[in-house]
């Protein structure tokens, strides 16, 4: 028998346990390893095996990729889409515009963006009358209706005293208002431009309202018109029908000079047209084209103001007048004010809007202008 010491027993049993320790955690390492290798492999393989076992298997059902039969409609639209009028007869009398229900939804109308309006037409009064603003409801200008009495005297006699007259004009700033309603959806689904087309409708109506007043307007709701003034004279025709070109000379220069270097006519088209075939003695037209852009054409040297609220040419009328329009004065108080009320009709799905104009206008002095009268005095 052999005798091994305490220590050498030691020593080899600590040996073995470190070899078999290592060993297991070896083979423990390398089965981990393995096993997470397959894990991994199944799970990238899992979800395209499963996706093409569906696939495989839907491809394996009787007519698994056929979609539903389309409509009537909708193959008479397709045939008609590759071949157009040449599409066969049946699919043709099938196709049609004119009933929603029976194909109108697949080729609805077209909404232009283009906006189809009427042409507005207005007296040009502010482009040739005298414009103020104010702040205030009524507008008083002071006059002077007289001069002085002056008188010539010899060396020792004595003076004699003048007193001139003086008055006063007034203009009385009037209104002009109406309101429009407009549906909530529609200014919605517009995005902005009904709102838009109302102002430029309202601003056009306006600007065609006091053209009139500042031509024709009865001074009581209304501005004073240039053809309502009673204080302004006038020159007849000579004919209650007929218009004379000497009539239209007389007129001219019944006018003092300095008003009737300044002065223009003011006609509608219709008594234009008219003019325009009028000759003098020597067969030369009383008007004249204009030759420069810009440039107004003239009848006897002086510009056309042409007005559309003007008067025809009728027994008694008076459809011309010659004048320095700066003595037609209008005074703007408000322009066009637009107020925006959303809560009023509110229950009825509508949205009200308020516009409004306070504007004046009267014959500040009448010596500056002279009608033509169609009559034989």
């Amino acid at each position: 028998m052999t005798y091994h010491s305490p220590i050498e027993l030691k020593s080899a049993g600590e040996d073995d346990a470190t070899g078999i320790v290592t060993k297991a955690l070896d083979d423990l390492t390398k089965t981990v390893d393995e096993r997470l290798k397959a894990v991994e492999t199944k799970a990238d393989t899992t979800a395209l095996a499963a996706r093409l076992d569906k696939l495989e298997a839907k491809a394996s059902r009787p007519a698994g990729d056929t979609r539903p039969e389309p409509s009537v409609e909708r193959k008479a639209f397709a045939a008609y889409l590759r071949h157009g009028k040449e599409a066969p007869a049946e699919e043709l009398k099938t196709l049609t515009v004119s009933s929603d229900p029976q194909g109108g939804y697949l080729a609805p109308d077209e909404m232009s963006t283009e906006f189809l309006r009427d042409l507005v037409e207005y007296s040009p009064m502010r482009s040739v009358a005298s414009i103020r603003s104010t702040g205030a409801p009524n507008v008083i200008y002071p006059t002077r209706t007289g001069i002085t009495n002056a008188r010539w005297k010899g060396e020792t006699q004595a003076q004699e005293g003048s007193e001139p007259a003086f008055g006063q004009a007034e203009i009385a700033v009037k209104e002009v208002n109406t309101y429009v309603d407009i549906s909530n959806q529609l200014i919605a689904d517009s995005a902005g431009a009904v709102e838009t087309e109302v102002r430029l409708a309202l601003a056009e109506d306006f600007g065609q309202k006091e053209g009139l007043a500042f031509v024709s307007g009865n001074g009581a709701l209304e501005p004073e018109g240039v053809m309502t003034h009673a204080g302004i004279a006038y020159t007849a025709n000579g004919h209650a029908t007929e218009l004379k070109a000497d009539a239209l000379i007389s007129l001219l220069y019944a006018m003092p000079a300095t008003y009737r270097n300044a002065g223009s006519w003011a006609m509608n088209g219709t008594t234009l047209a008219t003019i325009r075939k009028l000759k003098d003695g020597q067969s030369n037209y009383l008007w004249s084209p204009s030759y420069q852009a810009g440039q107004p054409e003239t009848i006897l040297g002086r510009p056309v103001v042409e007005m559309v609220d003007m008067p025809d040419l009728a027994d008694g009328s008076f459809p011309i007048i010659y004048a320095d329009f700066s003595g037609y004065r209008i005074v703007d108080r408000v322009g066009l004010s637009i107020l925006v009320n959303p809560y009023l009709l509110a229950t009825n799905g509508l949205t009200r809007y308020h516009a409004t104009r306070r504007v004046g206008g009267r014959v500040l002095q009448p010596a500056k202008f002279r009608k033509l009268k169609m009559a034989t005095s």
